[in-house]
């Protein structure tokens, strides 16, 4: 990453809760912070609220995953520099008697037959990445997802994924998340390999024309920095219980 005279700065980054939850931005930060001596805080929500928050210039830079989202964003004129950073997948879990006989490797087919048995389903209804993919899903399937089988918890992916478990029910949650939380739950992976679960996140500086007031050279610094050589091995090499969990995307590792 370029540096920058940034030294005891800070820089607000709205960031999504997978990033968050599973640990990858503890283990990628401290480098960047002593490299710039810029300082990050981050607000980790869902990706919807994590883009509305730089609308309002309450940020500086977004780490998101939603793209459709992200390039409505940078057309609106609120962000610039987009870059692609890494991705993971998304899979559906539930109950290993699996009620609605959804397992396999098609995330429409799974839910057609979920909303069909009428099995419960806990939805983050948050405008979240997750949950926009989740409503992609549900199009796809030609399903208008209602009724009293169908929750919405309002929560971040873990919290969602605990809710799910509770109520014994299905849900969408990037792997990365059910990996760290997998110890802590009964619900199994049932739905995995679709292609249309493919899960990539980016980085965005907010805009210096819409608001002046950005840190945008540390913005870009981060974005820099999360797509430098360096970064992306942190990335490529980060685990959680033996698994690595994010592939990094801007740089093809050797």
């Amino acid at each position: 990453a370029a540096p920058c005279n940034c030294a005891g700065r800070t820089l607000r980054v709205s960031s999504t809760t997978s990033v968050d939850n599973t640990g990858l931005l503890a283990a990628i930060l401290p480098a960047f912070e002593k490299r710039t001596g810029i300082e990050v805080q981050v607000l980790a929500v869902g990706t919807g609220q994590a883009l509305k928050l730089a609308e309002n210039g309450d940020v500086d830079a977004v780490f998101v995953h939603d793209r459709q989202a992200e390039e409505a964003f940078v057309t609106a004129g609120h962000g610039i520099n987009r870059r692609a950073v890494m991705h993971n997948d998304f899979v559906i879990v539930g109950p290993e008697t699996d009620p609605a006989k959804a397992a396999g490797d098609d995330a429409v087919a799974a839910l057609g037959a979920i909303a069909a048995s009428g099995s419960t389903f806990v939805s983050r209804g948050d405008e979240s990445g997750t949950h926009r993919a989740e409503l992609r899903l549900w199009r796809a399937a030609g399903s208008e997802p209602a009724g009293d089988w169908y929750l919405e918890s309002g929560q971040g992916q873990r919290l969602n994924l605990n809710m799910a478990d509770e109520k014994k029910a299905y849900c969408l949650i990037d792997r990365a998340t059910f990996v760290t939380a997998v110890d802590d739950v009964d619900l199994k992976i049932l739905v995995e390999g679709d292609e249309r679960l493919h899960n990539p996140y980016s980085a965005i500086a907010v805009s210096p024309a819409r608001h002046p007031e950005a840190a945008y050279v540390e913005a870009m610094a981060f974005v820099g920095w999360l797509t430098s050589a360096e970064c992306q091995k942190l990335i490529a090499e980060f685990k959680v219980k033996g698994k690595i969990l994010f592939h990094p995307d801007a740089i093809v590792q050797k």
